[in-house]
């Protein structure tokens, strides 16, 4: 089995599909669309391999309690993200420990805090720091006598440190530390590293494989990777709008901001080829991704395309030239 991470839209995805399917009322509509979601990408048949793996192995050794998880979406999910008690937990770590780490991604269901796709919830520590996770986010805090340490698994956070605590704060990831300098920033885990970003005072950070530390001002970023750091951009716009519920965008493609909304709502959320380089600035709520989706009608010649609450898509509208 092909045991190539995919991404976690790409996997809640994949679970929607099978919640659904497995319902056994799915239409010839609804197979067809799974067919065409399953075609679209190589990323999406991995997943839907992979969570057949556990499938298989939830089956074997359930049975009669596979059933009853399956009877509602929310009690699957529910179980699946945040392991219960009882027969069907047993049957879920059994599964789970096998089947999560062909995704790398055991420390989100382990983790200490985390958030479900759509989520966000903040957290004051016991040193008075603030912390605020984002859409599906998984932190561990492991706080010792030498310091004060945040390990962020998936996803991404908001630091505000408290300052009546003299022991370093540091935020870890698998690309490299990162230590406030007294200070208030976001720490993103993206795809291709780790994305620093300092709105207030500084941060020192320092790649995993690397010995050299820069430290970054207020007003810069910079991606880290395990062995180097990317050269200092300034913030973009609205790069912490999220912790306020919003997403601001300044002139980026409509594609862009797709890709950035289907991060808080499960299921598929796409553009079509032909309007997906038009151009969109605007502030965009992100506890409900339809209205924010309403809201381009009045500005882009496009339209929604829903079939069913989780397969939508950004299409031209009729007449576009």
């Amino acid at each position: 089995m092909n045991t190539k991470p995919v991404s976690a839209r790409v996997l809640d995805a994949a679970i929607a599909w099978q919640l659904r399917l497995d319902s056994g009322s799915g239409s010839a509509e609804e197979h067809a669309e799974f067919a065409h979601w399953h075609a679209a990408s190589e990323e999406h048949a991995r997943a839907w391999m992979q969570l057949g793996m556990l499938d298989q192995r939830f089956s074997a050794a359930a049975g009669p309690a596979r059933q009853a998880l399956l009877q509602s979406r929310a009690s699957l999910r529910q179980r699946v993200r945040k392991v219960g008690s009882g027969l069907a937990s047993v049957v879920l770590v059994a599964g789970l420990l096998s089947w999560v780490s062909t995704y790398q991604s055991l420390g989100y269901w382990l983790a200490d805090q985390r958030t479900a796709t759509g989520e966000q919830r903040s957290l004051r520590l016991t040193d008075g720091t603030l912390i605020s996770l984002n859409t599906h986010s998984a932190v561990d805090i492991r706080f010792g006598e030498k310091e004060r340490l945040i390990v962020l698994h998936e996803g991404e956070i908001s630091i505000e440190t408290g300052h009546k605590d003299d022991r370093p704060f540091v935020v870890a990831t698998e690309d490299g530390r990162m230590r406030a300098l007294g200070t208030r920033f976001l720490v993103k885990v993206e795809d291709q590293g780790t994305r620093l970003s300092v709105l207030q005072s500084a941060v020192a950070a320092k790649p995993q494989d690397s010995g050299d530390e820069q430290v970054l001002r207020e007003g810069q970023q910079v991606l880290m990777s395990h062995d180097r750091l990317s050269e200092i951009a300034g913030l973009g716009i609205g790069a912490d709008a999220w912790t306020r519920g919003m997403l601001v965008v300044d002139n980026v493609r409509l594609e862009d901001l797709i890709d950035e909304l289907g991060r808080y709502r499960t299921g598929h959320l796409g553009v079509a080829p032909e309007v997906a380089n038009l151009r969109i600035t605007g502030s965009f709520p992100l506890k409900d991704t339809d209205l924010a989706l309403t809201s381009l009608l009045p500005t882009l010649p496009v339209q929604i395309e829903q079939h069913t609450p989780w397969w939508v898509t950004v299409v031209a509208k009729p007449g576009t030239p």
